[in-house]
């Protein structure tokens, strides 16, 4: 056994305890889901649970993205970042509900009002 932790050089050891630290809980899940999925139906109570968890923390991520940036979004007025959302927004529900396409309008919407006002 003290073979393989000679092998490994001291460094790296904590990046192996944090790949396994934080992979480990992800994946039981992961598996957990595909072990569960095929005996649920589309719609029953479990999958619609999850979609909606799924869909409040990704509107709960944007929306921190909107009110709350960090990095170059900070010196981006909030007007502007809720301008090119309602745009996004407005593109995906106008424009056969292209998620990609509605994304892409909305970042060029972000960045041209950026670049028009002189930020």
């Amino acid at each position: 056994m003290t073979v393989l932790f000679d092998s490994f050089d001291a460094s790296l050891w904590p990046y192996v305890f944090i790949l396994v630290g934080a992979s480990l809980p992800t994946d039981m899940w992961r598996w957990l889901g595909v072990a569960f999925a095929g005996h649920l139906s589309d719609d029953s109570e479990w999958i619609l649970l999850a979609r909606a968890i799924a869909n409040a923390l990704v509107a709960g991520v944007i929306t921190r993205l909107i009110l709350f940036p960090t990095g170059a979004l900070l010196d981006v007025p909030v007007w502007m970042r809720l301008v090119s959302v309602a745009l996004s927004v407005t593109f995906f529900f106008g424009l056969w509900r292209n998620l990609l396409l509605a994304v892409f309008l909305g970042a060029a919407c972000l960045v041209g009002l950026a670049v028009g006002f002189g930020i």
